[in-house]
């Protein structure tokens, strides 16, 4: 994946010195959309590192899967809007940070074009590194939830001591292979930043509250899922037909390690019986497809999983 030329943005907060000791107003955890399992950041990058080192993506996914307990990406709203983080933050300086402040700023870059397009405003939203834990407008969350996006405060928070992890216990996963998968996990975050702006994730979490039960309530998030999904192909297409960012065997990898990161393949590395009303972020084949969808057309309006009898 070629980022050298993206422009960094500013809207990178580094909290990593301060391990997570910035506060917000209230407390407690919010209440995950779905729950269980492995969140996109995990799998998505576990895949890839199987599909480079030439593992078997099932076995490290599995093996994740047994140890993390992660919440689902978007993480549902529980109490006031608009909360504002009091913690004192700095501009990242190392290398991990300026990858992902240039990843940022390029789907800043992307998203600002698409909603001009439609002569709307995008406002983009600020990410978080932190080291450890931190106190998101959604509630306190560890390294161990994996990247995830809430809108209550219309932030990303992510931990890079997980990518560090992976590099670290993976030496295989290098270069390429690696950023591809940790731009694609921001960019997935992002998208539900979009569905935020677009009163989407407003208009699920009120379809899932009157849904009546939890297997109704599933399957909508997993179409919030699948077309966060969708947007970060969105993002990839429109950031390789300015920049020519995506270089050869980068979505290649990302699609045959779809195969191992669905909802269907870990309930099976996990020897349980594959149940669809259990599911919270798609089958192998959704994301597979609802990836290649957005890549291919470069259109948000091919992302729409919640048309009528739409195929998911």
């Amino acid at each position: 994946m070629r980022w050298d030329d993206f422009r960094r943005s500013d809207n990178v907060e580094d909290d990593r010195d301060g391990g997570g000791g910035g506060g917000f107003g209230g407390g407690g955890f919010g209440l995950p959309v779905g729950g269980g399992g492995l969140g996109i950041g995990t799998v998505v990058v576990l895949g890839i590192i199987g599909w480079a080192l030439g593992i078997d993506p099932s076995v490290l996914i599995g093996g994740a899967e047994m140890v993390n307990n992660t919440r689902t990406q978007y993480q549902q709203p529980y109490q006031q809007p608009n909360q504002q983080p009091t913690g004192r933050t700095t501009k990242p300086s190392d290398k991990m940070g300026d990858f992902v402040s240039a990843v940022l700023g390029n789907t800043e870059d992307v998203w600002t074009k698409v909603f001009q397009e439609s002569n709307q405003q995008y406002r983009a939203p600020r990410l978080r590194l932190f080291d450890g834990q931190v106190q998101s407008g959604c509630g306190g969350a560890s390294a161990s939830s994996g990247p995830f996006y809430c809108p209550n405060d219309r932030r990303i928070y992510i931990d890079t001591s997980f990518f560090r992890e992976i590099e670290n216990r993976f030496r295989g996963c290098s270069g390429k292979a690696c950023e591809f998968a940790q731009a694609y996990v921001l960019a997935h975050e992002v998208g539900h930043h979009v569905q935020k702006q677009l009163g989407i994730l407003d208009k699920a979490h009120q379809a899932q509250q009157s849904s009546g039960n939890r297997a109704a309530a599933n399957r909508i998030q997993v179409r919030v899922e699948l077309q966060a999904d969708c947007f970060a192909g969105v993002w990839a297409n429109q950031s390789n037909q300015r920049w020519k960012s995506v270089e050869p065997g980068d979505v290649e990898a990302a699609l045959q390690t779809a195969a191992a990161i669905g909802d269907d393949t870990l309930q099976r590395r996990a020897g349980r019986s594959v149940v669809p009303d259990s599911f919270t972020h798609g089958s192998a084949a959704q994301r597979q497809r609802w990836f290649d969808a957005g890549f291919k057309s470069g259109k948000v309006s091919a992302c729409n999983t919640f048309a009528q009898n739409v195929q998911l």
